[in-house]
């Protein structure tokens, strides 16, 4: 206990890519949603980090609209993302995505270690303010985690 360990994907990688993508039979996290982007972009969802814990109208957002190719909307002035998931447009909010991204990590350290994982320390840019701080915790729950700490991402 109180060790750091870096467990390799069932990829076998030691990072996963922040992408969730969703098909007409099935939702992707990580490689699997990143290798088909290319193929399904407008349900393939990235850099929800962006969204977590920001208003629609927030010059940031507004920004990072231009660029993404999948949907994001304004439901009670927060940002939504829209996809297509087994034939009906479906609407996430951005801690929904980020906890699908978490629960891929949960289960992968779970299958490595054999035992179910409560208890989690969650990294988020050290730019974050408090109301995406107080999001990403959320989005932990979501997955199923007591997040006891929210720590700064190592810069590289």
């Amino acid at each position: 206990h109180g060790e750091v360990e870096i467990i390799a994907n069932d990829q076998g990688n030691r990072t996963t890519p922040s992408y969730v993508a969703f098909t007409d039979s099935e939702r992707l996290v990580g490689e699997a949603a990143l290798n088909q982007a290319a193929m399904n972009p407008t349900n393939t969802v990235y850099d929800a980090k962006r969204l977590i814990g920001r208003k629609f109208d927030d010059t940031n957002v507004q920004n990072d609209m231009k660029h993404w190719p999948f949907k994001v909307i304004s439901v009670g002035g927060r940002p939504k993302i829209q996809a297509e998931f087994k034939g009906e447009v479906k609407t996430f909010a951005p801690e929904e995505i980020s906890s699908m991204v978490l629960t891929k990590m949960k289960e992968t350290a779970e299958a490595y270690l054999g035992q179910k994982i409560k208890n989690a320390v969650v990294t988020v840019p050290a730019y974050f303010n408090d109301a995406q701080r107080l999001a990403t915790k959320d989005a932990g729950v979501i997955a199923g985690l007591n997040v006891m700490r929210i720590i700064n991402e190592p810069t590289e």
